[in-house]
């Protein structure tokens, strides 16, 4: 059965139609579908439910209030802790769900670059998403559009069996090429402890990770202890941003990644691999394969946050770090175990074509590198690196 918004008293003329769309989601019936006709319906926090779909037709759109007072205090999971955070525009609240669906061919837009300002000044809680789904087996989300969020895009946390496919998501610009303002750690897609997900054939454009994996921070990321993993990201296009990350958030543990048959536009880095001291765990079983990168921004060159095209760093964040001093090895102590990159081509101009650092105490084991091609401003650093094993791998550095 079909419940069109329209017909709980929304309408397409600026007024806020929370009331009207949380009626028809919470009246929605098992299997049935809401339904967002053409146009502009502007809205705050949406919380959906078991056994039904969002359906966003072409033309339309949900546009986040610029009102935080729209946005309830909530505590869930942001940047590997339990904490207060306003709530998202599309939401689950926490509680087991399945069969959840958004799909269509509109547009979830967050106000982000509005909300920003007041969340950031106010400081209730930590800010806001796009799109937030927690605790969800099986979740299907198809063909829209997900775009400006105070912080994160679209967020997926204890999800299993997940499907994200030919979406858009866009942190960095609006549709007509505009950034938006002031918004930072804009990441596009975080998988934080989720498992079997799929996301392919989809586009990403961001102001920061592209598509970051995550479980976790520190103690309390291993005290719960819910890895992410069997991940695959195929077929998908970046524009901006710092294409896949591993962490680094990854207390729970995160293994069998695997991302193929991108391509990587004006994106700082392919790869980025952050396990650093205190987040205990493990990263293993992590494949890149037949993916490409051409970059011409120099945005960012080489930071504590960004080492290069292709880089695993031990010390992400890190101010001021020695490398060849050993920490004691404890709980908080990181492993990193499997690494593997298949014909691969880079070409950029920001920062080192590949960085490999791994902790004195606890090096970064078995990283494998064939059919590589790959061309940065500096060509290839390595540091605490236990069997780097390369095959046909070509590595210049110089380019201009």
């Amino acid at each position: 059965m079909k419940y069109n918004i329209t017909d709980y008293g929304a309408v397409p003329d600026g007024r806020i139609c929370t009331e009207a769309i949380q009626r028809a989601i919470d009246l929605c019936g098992k299997g049935g579908t809401v339904y967002v006709p053409k146009g502009t319906f502007v809205t705050g926090a949406l919380f959906l439910k078991s056994d039904m779909t969002l359906f966003i037709d072409e033309g339309a759109k949900l546009l986040g209030s610029k009102d935080a007072d729209d946005f309830p205090i909530m505590s869930y999971p942001f940047e590997g802790y339990d904490q207060l955070c306003y709530a998202s525009l599309i939401n689950t609240d926490g509680a087991p769900y399945k069969n959840i669906t958004i799909d269509g061919s509109g547009t979830i837009d967050g106000s982000g670059a509005a909300l920003f300002k007041q969340e950031m000044s106010e400081k209730k809680g930590a800010r806001g998403r796009t799109v937030c789904i927690r605790n969800t087996k099986n979740l299907t989300i198809r063909g829209v559009k997900i775009r400006q969020s105070p912080a994160w895009c679209l967020h997926l946390i204890y999800c299993k069996n997940v499907l994200l496919e030919n979406i858009e998501v866009h942190s960095r610009f609006d549709e007509n090429g505009r950034r938006y303002e002031g918004i930072f750690n804009g990441d596009g897609i975080d998988v934080d402890s989720c498992k079997r997900v799929v996301i392919r054939d989809s586009l990403i454009a961001s102001q920061d990770d592209c598509i970051a994996v995550k479980s976790g921070r520190d103690v309390i990321g291993r005290r719960v202890g819910i890895s992410s993993k069997d991940i695959v990201i195929e077929n998908c296009r970046f524009t901006h941003g710092f294409g896949v990350a591993i962490g680094s958030e990854m207390s729970g543990g995160v293994k069998d990644v695997y991302v193929r048959g991108c391509t990587f536009e004006n994106v700082h880095s392919i790869a980025s691999i952050k396990a650093t001291r205190g987040r205990g765990a493990y990263i293993k079983n992590i494949h890149y394969e037949n993916c490409s990168l051409v970059n011409r921004s120099t945005e960012f060159t080489d930071t504590k946050y960004f080492r290069g095209a292709i880089y695993a760093d031990a010390f992400y964040g890190y101010d001021d770090f020695d490398p060849d001093t050993p920490a004691p090895v404890d709980e908080g102590t990181p492993s990193v175990d499997g690494i593997y990159m298949k014909n691969i081509t880079v070409d950029t101009i920001a920062g080192n074509a590949v960085y490999l650092c791994g902790l004195p105490e606890a090096p970064y084991k078995n990283i494998y590198m064939e059919n590589v091609t790959a061309k940065g401003k500096t060509g290839m650093v390595t540091k605490n690196i236990e069997n780097l094993q390369t095959v046909n791998v070509r590595v210049t550095g110089g380019a201009v």
